[in-house]
């Protein structure tokens, strides 16, 4: 199993099954699921333990890599931030979301920024990228600031709900960092 980074004020630890209630509660919001790329909405009670389950599967095959951010302080749960690795390329994936009581505090970049360190320090990766919906600029707002390149968009990229979205896509390198 990974273990738990820390940033100045959050701690990212691996997902737990006691997770699940404020997953759902928290990522079961409209506006939270409306702009993720993979979240349903409502979200379903007890699909958590699915999903963390899987992540810890991941986890123990290296696959990929899912923190619980929680505030060091309270140990509050916020929200997830997770890589996907595509070990072929020596690559990770990355994705977030935070509840939205935490909305506007710099948690997102916070967290992303140390699990991004994660991948190029620990994962010894070459590259770390993530997308966001063309029409949620909170989130790749979160990429700039935690210094990832922007690369484009993808037209048209994936469907949510029956509207097809357009996607930015950012990266960065190990030599970037």
């Amino acid at each position: 199993m990974f273990h738990a980074l820390v940033s100045s004020r959050l701690t990212l630890r691996p997902l737990e099954l006691a997770d699940g209630e404020f997953i759902e509660q928290l990522a079961g919001d409209k506006d939270v699921a409306d702009t993720t790329l993979n979240m349903p909405h409502p979200y379903p009670a007890g699909a958590a333990a699915t999903f963390i389950q899987a992540r810890q599967d991941a986890a123990a095959r290296g696959d990929g890599f899912s923190f619980a951010v929680t505030l060091t302080e309270s140990g509050a749960f916020l929200g997830v931030v997770g890589l996907h690795v595509i070990k072929t390329h020596n690559m990770a994936e990355m994705g977030y979301w935070i509840g939205k009581p935490y909305w506007s505090n710099g948690y997102c970049s916070e967290a992303a920024g140390r699990v991004v360190k994660f991948a190029f320090e620990e994962l010894e990766l070459n590259r770390v990228y993530a997308a966001a919906m063309t029409r949620n600029p909170a989130s790749y707002r979160v990429m700039e600031k935690i210094g990832m390149k922007f690369e484009g968009v993808l037209r048209n990229h994936i469907r949510k709900g029956d509207t097809y979205e357009d996607l930015r896509y950012y990266g960065l390198l190990r030599t970037d960092h």
